[in-house]
């Protein structure tokens, strides 16, 4: 078999090489409505999240959220927590830890709960540099966003990193 090639001639796509940091939230009658409002915040709601785990590919560039086609399948590190407690304060966060070595990978790290944004981030933050520390890595930055919602109804708070390529 040709290099780079899988069976049936299929050459699968190079790795995603733009980074985007998404947050929303809303309210719903149910949870998963809350989910779909929040996602809609957040600018990805016509878009087919695929739940991945928290590598960012070697020198990824991050960007605003470009221009996705609707109903594409998506890569995405995300946390979101739902809530039906009325006046209950939710968050979700992510962040992203990029390597002073442009070699090596990035990792993103999901937290959600009862809780303010600002815990919530805080806490997405000490994760990435606890997963930089185990692997003995330094970093490079850390970038992180947030969402914070208190529910009326059913609530969502959303966050996520969302990978594409250019």
């Amino acid at each position: 078999m040709e290099k780079g090639k899988v069976s049936g001639g299929f050459i699968p796509p190079s790795l995603p090489n733009t980074l985007s940091l998404v947050a929303g939230s809303g309210e719903g009658s149910n949870p998963l409505n809350a989910f779909d409002s929040a996602l809609l915040n957040a600018g990805v709601g016509n878009l087919n999240l695929v739940r991945i785990s928290s590598i960012v590919p070697p020198k990824v560039d991050i960007l605003p959220l470009p221009k996705i086609p609707m109903g594409s399948l998506v890569p995405t590190a995300y946390g979101y927590c739902t809530s039906d407690v009325k006046g209950e304060t939710i968050a979700a966060a992510v962040s992203v830890a990029l390597p002073r070595d442009e070699e090596l990978c990035g990792l993103i790290m999901e937290y959600e709960g009862v809780c303010s944004k600002r815990e919530a981030e805080n806490i997405v933050v000490e994760m990435a540099k606890e997963g930089f520390e185990v692997r003995g890595w330094e970093i490079d930055r850390i970038i992180s966003i947030s969402a914070e919602h208190t529910v009326e109804r059913v609530g969502c708070a959303f966050a996520g990193a969302i990978l594409w390529y250019r």
